[in-house]
């Protein structure tokens, strides 16, 4: 099957499995006091500065559930784009996992601006309403688009002006960084993110992510806080060897770009076919279109996709790491062949 429904359906990245077997072999200390995490961590540092505390987790969840639950107290809240997978799709994990309520705004284009968050700061200090903590950002988007580092800053500057402080969302964020040109540092640290959710499982990991405060001190008893949430790996190396694996000679830039490219093909190719229109902007790795019911129907079978919007039939079509330019060939073929007989 090649598709185009998610960056998850792509396997992992053959030096990452190569990685994992050279890891297999004799015995190695347990729960990461081994030299593949001791590795990992360092070169986590080296990405997003000396300060950097990463905690190596095993899913994108679980990353943004622990970030948010140790940067909140009970009576604290974070402020989200509506559109934001902390909010649509984490089944009401922040809610009950971290005990953690969200605030959601509309936005354009699923980016948050600074001008959203005072107004909603009138009520803190209240003892009657929830505190506003944290503001939580993905990049990229869940509709595709990327924050520059301009627009992180403005919303670092924001927040930390009101006692507040700046998450990023990082499943993608290897995309949007290829995207704007920006290191993995200037993006978040440099740019006043204070934690981030380093996501590598979606740009050819096996499954790992990395959570990672960017100021030190980082929040107090997060060791225990993983541990309670079933975070822990005894065999951390596994981990960890993708991490080095993925990091150590900058595979992580090389897929990410490889995957916006493909997008910016896929895009350019099926701008040409009169029945599909392209919805919002392609900035990393997914393209938006508006197509109809029928031509989406007659491709899907062979090129499996997400409907994004059922009420409007706007879809969603992802590349990944290991997207060829044939597979998109194929696809925009496919599309144009079915928008010929459906026309």
């Amino acid at each position: 099957m090649r598709a185009f429904a998610s960056d998850n359906y792509a396997g992992a990245h053959p030096e990452v499995l190569a990685a994992i077997a050279e890891a297999n072999v004799d015995h190695a200390v347990s729960y990461g006091a081994d030299p593949w995490t001791a590795r990992a961590n360092e070169l986590i540092r080296a990405q997003f500065g000396a300060q950097a505390q990463p905690w190596l987790v095993f899913n994108g969840t679980a990353a943004n559930v622990l970030s948010l639950g140790a940067l909140t107290r009970t009576w604290e809240c974070v402020v989200t784009p509506e559109t934001s997978h902390l909010h649509v799709d984490e089944a009401a994990a922040p809610e009950r996992l971290a005990g953690v309520k969200l605030l959601t705004l509309p936005t354009e284009e699923g980016k948050l601006s600074p001008a959203q968050i005072e107004p909603l700061l009138a009520r803190q200090g209240d003892e009657h309403a929830p505190q506003v903590r944290v503001v939580s950002v993905a990049n990229t988007t869940e509709l595709g688009t990327v924050y520059s580092v301009a627009e992180i800053r403005a919303l670092a500057d924001v927040a930390h002006a009101n006692g507040l402080l700046l998450h990023v969302d990082g499943s993608r964020l290897a995309n949007a960084a290829v995207a704007t040109g920006a290191s993995l540092a200037e993006l978040t640290t440099k740019a006043g993110a204070d934690a981030v959710s380093f996501g590598l499982t979606k740009n050819g990991a096996l499954g790992v992510e990395v959570v990672v405060f960017l100021r030190d001190p980082g929040p107090e008893g997060f060791a225990w806080l993983r541990k309670q949430h079933a975070q822990l790996s005894s065999k951390m190396r596994f981990q960890a060897a993708q991490v080095v694996a993925l990091l150590e000679d900058d595979l992580w830039r090389r897929s990410a770009a490889h995957a916006n490219a493909m997008a910016a093909a896929l895009a350019q190719r099926v701008a040409a076919i009169p029945s599909i229109q392209l919805t919002r902007p392609v900035q990393a790795n997914a393209v938006f279109a508006l197509l109809p019911r029928e031509l989406a129907d007659a491709v899907r079978p062979d090129f499996p996709f997400y409907t994004w919007d059922e009420s409007t039939g706007e879809v969603r079509w992802m590349c990944s790491w290991d997207t060829t330019e044939d597979d998109v060939a194929g696809f925009a073929a496919a599309l144009e062949r079915a928008a010929a007989a459906t026309a």
